[in-house]
C-alpha cells in the first residue's frame, strides 16, 4: 500500500508540474490568443469582451487554477481553429499518430535489436562496422529530406506506394471507426481495399520513423549486450560447454533486456512527440500535425492540451517500463520493496 501510494502521488505532482509549466510558457510566449479569436481589425470594445469571456483579465494563479479544474474534469477548453472541444480533437487525431508509431517502433525494435546484438558480437569488426555507419546515418539524417526522398522516388517515380495522407479521399469515411486505427478497421469492416490502401499510406512514414527507432535500438541494444558479454557468467556459460547462439541469445540478450525494455519505452514516446515533421511531410492528420498548426494559429487550449496529452503519455510508459522491468528482474521489485 505504501508503495501505491508512493507511486500515485509521485504520478501526481508530476502532471501538476506538467500542467503548471505548459500553461505558464503559454502564457509568456509572445502570442496573443484573443486576436486568434477576433482577429487583428476588431475594435478595442470587441477586444476586451473577448478578453474577459476567456478570462484573461484574471491574475495567472487564477487563471491556472481555473485551467486546473477545468483538465482535472477532462476540459481541456474549446479549439479555435475548429471550433470543437480541445479533448474531442484529440480523440480525433491521436489514434493516427499512435498508430504510425506503433508500427514505427515495431519495425525499429524488430531490426535494431538483432542488428545491435550482430554488432556487439562482431565488435569492431567489419559487421560492427557497417551497422555502427547505417545507425549513425538513421539517427542522423533529417527526416523531412529523408521523407521528401522515399515521396519522390517510391511514390512519384516507381508508384509502389501511396501518397500523402492516411488513406484515399474516395476511402474516407466509409469505414466504420471501430479503434480509431484505420488498418484495424478496415479489417474489421472487412474492407481488404481500403486496407490495402491504408497500409499502402502507411508504409513510406512508418519507414521514416523505424528508421529513426531503428538507429536508437542498435546503438544501445550494442552498447548493454558489449557490456554483457564482458560479465564472469558469460565466461562461465561458455566454460560449461553451452553454445555461442545459446549463450548470445539467451543468456547476454535475456539480461541486456532489462534496460533495453526501457529504452523502447521512451523511443515510443519520442515517436508519438516528435513525428511533427513526418507527419507534415506525409499530410498526416496525425497529433504532431494537429499541434503545429494549432501552435501556428495561436490556439494556445490546443498546444497546451497536445502538450498535456504527450506528457502523460510519456508518464504511463515509464510507469509501463517499469513495470515490465521487474517482471524481467525480480530483484529490481524486491529493492524497491
Amino acid at each position: 500500500m505504501k508503495a501505491v501510494a508512493r507511486l500515485l502521488v509521485g504520478v501526481a505532482v508530476t502532471m501538476l508540474g506538467l500542467l503548471l509549466v505548459t500553461f505558464v510558457i503559454g502564457r509568456v510566449i509572445p502570442i496573443d490568443p484573443v486576436l486568434a479569436v477576433v482577429g487583428d481589425r476588431a475594435s478595442a470594445d470587441t477586444y476586451e469582451a473577448a478578453r474577459i469571456a476567456m478570462g484573461l483579465d484574471r491574475s495567472i494563479p487564477v487563471q491556472f487554477w481555473l485551467y486546473l479544474t477545468g483538465v482535472v474534469q477532462g476540459d481541456f477548453g474549446v479549439s479555435v481553429v475548429t471550433a470543437r472541444p480541445v479533448i474531442d480533437d484529440i480523440a480525433r487525431y491521436f489514434p493516427a499518430t499512435i498508430e504510425l508509431a506503433t508500427i514505427a517502433i515495431i519495425i525499429g525494435a524488430l531490426t535494431g535489436v538483432p542488428a545491435g546484438v550482430m554488432a556487439a558480437v562482431h565488435r569492431d569488426r567489419w559487421p560492427d562496422h557497417v551497422l555502427r555507419v547505417i545507425s549513425l546515418l538513421g539517427y542522423s539524417t533529417p527526416a523531412f529530406w529523408l521523407g521528401m526522398i522515399l515521396l519522390i522516388v517510391f511514390y512519384g517515380a516507381l508508384g509502389w506506394a501511396a501518397g500523402p495522407g492516411r488513406i484515399a479521399v474516395f476511402y474516407e469515411d466509409v469505414v466504420p471507426t471501430a479503434t480509431g486505427f484505420m488498418v484495424i478497421d478496415a479489417a474489421i469492416a472487412g474492407e481488404w481495399t481500403i486496407f490495402r490502401n491504408a497500409l499502402s499510406h502507411l508504409v513510406l512514414p512508418a519507414a521514416v520513423l523505424g528508421l529513426y527507432s531503428m538507429a536508437y535500438i542498435t546503438r544501445m541494444t550494442r552498447s548493454f549486450m558489449i557490456d554483457q558479454l564482458s560479465q564472469e557468467y558469460i565466461l562461465a556459460a561458455r566454460a560449461k560447454g553451452l553454445s555461442e547462439r545459446r549463450v548470445v541469445w539467451r543468456h547476454a540478450l535475456g539480461n541486456a533486456a532489462v534496460p533495453l525494455v526501457t529504452v523502447i519505452a521512451l523511443s515510443y514516446g519520442g515517436l508519438l512527440e516528435g513525428s511533427v515533421l513526418t507527419e507534415t511531410i506525409f499530410a498526416w492528420p496525425g497529433l504532431g500535425s494537429y499541434l503545429t498548426n494549432s501552435l501556428l494559429s495561436a490556439d494556445m487550449n490546443a498546444v497546451l492540451g497536445s502538450t498535456i496529452v504527450i506528457g502523460a503519455v510519456f508518464l504511463g510508459l515509464n510507469l509501463i517500463a517499469d513495470a515490465v522491468y521487474a517482471l524481467l528482474d525480480p530483484r529490481v521489485a524486491w529493492q524497491k520493496g
